[in-house]
């Protein structure tokens, strides 16, 4: 018994070792930045100046403002509507590379998909500008069979749209690999069974490839609802999320610790929204 413990213990110390390099680049890089934005949001604000104090002026302030509430539901609305549409789109895309090309193709398209990434999210969201514009590549287009032109820009249409641009291509590539890695057999043995399509989809595909559908949807999610980019340059910043709200506080005279609490709000609901998600994804039915 004594040497089963010793030998328990000589192998966690050899996991921890392991784990050693991402338990410090965690604390570095994440807990520790996030633990100085909640202290710096008890901090005062005097003569322009930040103030060590340990005061709730920025937390009652903050929350007693109708236009932060205000950018966090439509920060929460837009971010869910991004995630519903992507994962809703990205689905028969990833189910046709998933189930009706060869593995030879999947990888192709797959690479593809990875294509956009190596470009600045902020370059691809501005060539939206030519396309969305009322003079723009669409709006001519339309004018040929007389309709429009529309206004795109600065909308919560133009909005999505950079929300796309960023987040589809990963959502399909994560929906598509878990759904790839669906044992074939239980498909075969589901329409043996007299399952049509469509409940093959919903009894078999679908909750055999939940973790990555979940996985998926959540990336979408975190990465809508703390971009900056394409509510600011293609929603027009008006009324603003809650990235902006934060570029906008710190604006109005170096109110740093309110904008550590739009932040530390960002990232709690986020937390929330993850660890709910993760826990859906690998729980099992009973």
């Amino acid at each position: 018994m004594p040497e089963s413990s010793a030998t328990k213990r000589k192998f966690d110390w050899y996991a921890i070792t392991w784990r050693l390099p991402v338990i410090v680049w965690q604390l570095l890089f994440f807990v520790g930045p996030l633990l100085f934005m909640i202290a710096m949001s008890f901090f005062l604000v005097k003569n322009y100046r930040m103030v060590e104090a340990f005061e709730m002026a920025s937390w009652i302030k903050m929350f007693g403002k109708g236009y932060f509430w205000d950018s966090y539901f439509l920060t929460l609305v837009l971010a869910t509507g991004s995630t519903i549409i992507a994962t809703c789109v990205a689905f028969p895309a990833a189910f046709g590379l998933a189930f009706k090309v060869s593995d030879g193709t999947r990888r192709w398209i797959i690479f593809l998909l990875i294509i956009p990434f190596f470009t600045s999210y902020l370059v691809r969201t501005f060539s939206w500008y030519v396309i969305l514009a009322e003079s723009g590549v669409i709006n001519n287009i339309l004018g040929y069979i007389g309709l429009g032109p529309y206004t795109m820009l600065n909308t919560r249409f133009g909005t999505m749209v950079g929300y796309m641009t960023l987040t589809l291509p990963l959502v399909i590539i994560l929906q598509t690999l878990s759904m790839a890695n669906v044992d074939k057999n239980l498909i075969e043995a589901a329409q043996n069974l007299g399952a049509g399509r469509f409940k093959v989809i919903f009894k078999v595909i679908i909750p055999s490839a939940k973790v990555g559908l979940i996985i998926g949807a959540v990336f979408c999610f975190i990465l809508s609802f703390g971009d900056f980019v394409a509510p600011y340059y293609l929603g027009g910043s008006t009324p603003p999320t809650l990235s902006i709200l934060i570029i906008d506080t710190t604006k109005s005279g170096q109110q740093w610790p309110r904008a550590a609490v739009v932040a530390v709000m960002m990232m709690t609901t986020l937390m929330i929204v993850a660890f709910t998600a993760i826990k859906l994804a690998y729980s099992k039915k009973t």
